[in-house]
């Protein structure tokens, strides 16, 4: 099937304090979230200036993206979009449309299936194209990456750096720590086709980094950057949580890798370089954080591969995967469909 163009797809951020808390309205809209909790998170957001670091990341990606199509001979424009803040989606879907694109594939910044990490993005983009009229492109989402060798290897010299940090002494006591963002229980319950899908393709990202960085470490998976409501059941246990039990069982430190995000945003530098680094402090627990893709040369390469496994008629001997869990190029319309929406 012939595209004519590639949109990057992202969550997107404030770029100065007075977006701040209309961004996190727009993030939180119809989900009930206490004005209280709002400020608690904008504040996270002005110890920064009230500069998020994602667009800044997504900027710098969008260049390295098109650099490599260029240099690699595909011949696509690539547009940006966000889910809740500038450049909205809906108006690059309208710039796309004026420009004559007809049928696009969508980079999504998120490597794992799920309602927030996956399907949410599919209605962004299906109200993108209803909000811009019969007119819009058509646009196909990308396939999950979770085992991508693009997404996996970045990430496992990224853990080797970081160990590589600490004292070689105190390597008997020292863990591995990965990281994702946790969600409602009922969104995890009901990921993929037949639930547990995010969970189940974090746990395959944690094992093979694991199995390449530090086999011979014990390791965890742990949660990051709860935002709902007390009584609402989430995954756990969260990060600084954790950091507490690995202390009284004598780990002495840690480094601590975010395979679920693809770049070192807001809830990366507040939620683990600064709340997490204060708690391992506090426990006299060396601590590392390691880094994220960001616009590592293979993660960008894995775009183009994503692409061209999509548009080549024999795209499906093109993948390039490292894991054994089931995948799909489109998402089944039965996917990550939630009870209720998680809020």
């Amino acid at each position: 099937m012939a595209y004519d163009a590639v949109v990057l797809v992202s969550f997107g951020g404030p770029e100065g304090p007075d977006d701040v808390m209309p961004f996190l309205q727009n993030v939180t809209r119809g989900r009930g979230v206490p004005p209280e909790r709002l400020a608690e998170v904008a504040e996270h957001y002005q110890h920064f200036g009230g500069i998020s670091p994602i667009n800044q990341q997504c900027r710098d990606l969008l260049a390295a993206i098109r650099t490599d199509f260029a240099a690699n001979g595909l011949d696509l424009p690539v547009y940006w979009g966000n889910r809740n803040w500038e450049p909205m989606l809906a108006d690059t879907v309208a710039q796309m449309r004026d420009d004559g694109v007809r049928r696009a594939l969508a980079f999504v910044t998120s490597a794992f299936g799920g309602y927030s990490s996956c399907r949410q993005y599919q209605e962004d983009i299906t109200a993108a194209r209803a909000a811009v009229g019969p007119a819009a492109p058509v646009i196909e989402k990308l396939r999950q990456f979770w085992d991508h060798p693009g997404f996996v290897e970045p990430h496992v010299d990224a853990v080797r750096s970081a160990l590589a940090q600490l004292d070689p002494a105190r390597r008997d006591s020292t863990r591995l720590v990965f990281t994702a963002h946790s969600v409602p229980m009922s969104a995890a319950d009901s990921a993929g086709p037949h639930g547990g899908r995010y969970t189940a393709q974090l746990a395959e990202t944690a094992r093979l980094v694991h199995a390449a960085a530090a086999p011979e470490l014990p390791y965890d998976l742990v949660w990051q950057s709860r935002s709902g409501p007390p009584h609402v059941p989430w995954l756990e246990p969260d990060i600084n949580d954790h950091l507490e039990t690995l202390a009284e069982q004598g780990v002495t430190a840690v480094v601590v890798s975010p395979i679920g995000f693809v770049s070192d945003h807001l809830e990366v530098v507040w939620d683990l370089d600064t709340e997490a680094l204060e708690t391992a402090k506090r426990l006299g627990m060396d601590f590392v954080r390691a880094a994220t893709p960001g616009t590592d040369p293979r993660y960008v390469t894995m775009v183009r591969e994503l692409v061209r496994e999509r548009i080549d008629p024999d795209g499906a001997q093109l993948r390039r995967r490292l894991g054994q869990l089931p995948m799909w190029d489109t998402c089944p319309t039965v996917c990550c469909v939630p009870a209720r929406r998680p809020s």
